[in-house]
């Protein structure tokens, strides 16, 4: 029987609207229907731990089997980073780790109140800050490996992918906050989160044969993009800092 499709109003019979794919009937919204579309979000069914694992085991390869070959095997990206802040902020909280966030950001304070709280502001709000410390990063990328063939929202996804690993594993740093030593601590997750960024982003460009080359570049490269990303902070923070002043005189 012929009806008019209720999302782009072309007849149609059977099913489904040969234009736009729209059900003829909608099922009922039930939790079979809530639980589906939680699931279907954030890929879980197929996607979340088997992305955890290759980005554990592989990360530079997997992205580029996923931008070049196959892009059904891992979680999209955005969601990926997206959710490990989500476990990140969760574990903080839970931990009181978050409290060493505002320690580190009432030292800041004493450079420039402005910059302590634009860090104090992408810690705490960490899916915004894992993608503004990642487009950095991009850019760092783009710029030194230019002789490679991935343009700049490519190497993009790669960093999406690997700062979202990163971030889980400081989840999981989160849980020994206050066990370890406050200074070990912070050692360990800045070593962690170094060399396993610095490896993933030498595996996505260079394959075994430049294994150190490729991981001292790589490691120059994403302290260049850190660095200009907290340098403009600074610049950010300063020029804040210095408006507030005048507008209170």
């Amino acid at each position: 029987m012929e009806q008019n499709c209720k999302n782009c109003n072309e007849i149609f019979t059977g099913s489904y609207c040969n234009t736009c794919g729209q059900p003829a009937s909608l099922k009922r919204i039930d939790q079979h229907y809530v639980s589906h579309e939680i699931f279907h979000l954030f890929h879980f069914e197929k996607g979340f731990f088997y992305t955890i694992k290759e980005m554990l085991v592989r990360p530079g390869e997997s992205a580029k089997e996923f931008i070049g070959e196959n892009r059904n095997k891992l979680m999209k990206p955005v969601p990926f980073l997206i959710l490990t802040a989500l476990l990140f902020t969760l574990t903080s909280h839970l931990s009181n780790a978050d409290q060493l966030v505002n320690d580190t950001s009432k030292q800041f304070e004493k450079f420039s109140k402005g910059y302590a709280d634009i860090y104090n502001w992408m810690v705490m709000h960490h899916n915004y800050g894992n993608l503004i410390s990642g487009f950095f990063t991009a850019v760092s990328c783009s710029l030194f490996y230019r002789k490679f063939k991935y343009n700049f929202y490519e190497t993009l996804i790669m960093v999406c992918f690997v700062i979202g690993l990163n971030t889980l594993l400081l989840s999981v740093g989160n849980l020994f906050y206050g066990i370890v030593k406050l200074q070990m601590f912070v050692f360990l997750i800045a070593i962690v989160t170094f060399l396993y960024t610095t490896w993933a982003i030498s595996q996505f460009y260079y394959n075994k044969s430049k294994k150190i080359s490729g991981f001292l570049k790589a490691l120059f490269v994403f302290l260049s993009g850190q660095l200009l990303m907290h340098f403009l902070l600074i610049v950010l923070g300063i020029s804040a800092d210095s408006i507030l002043k005048i507008y209170h005189h």
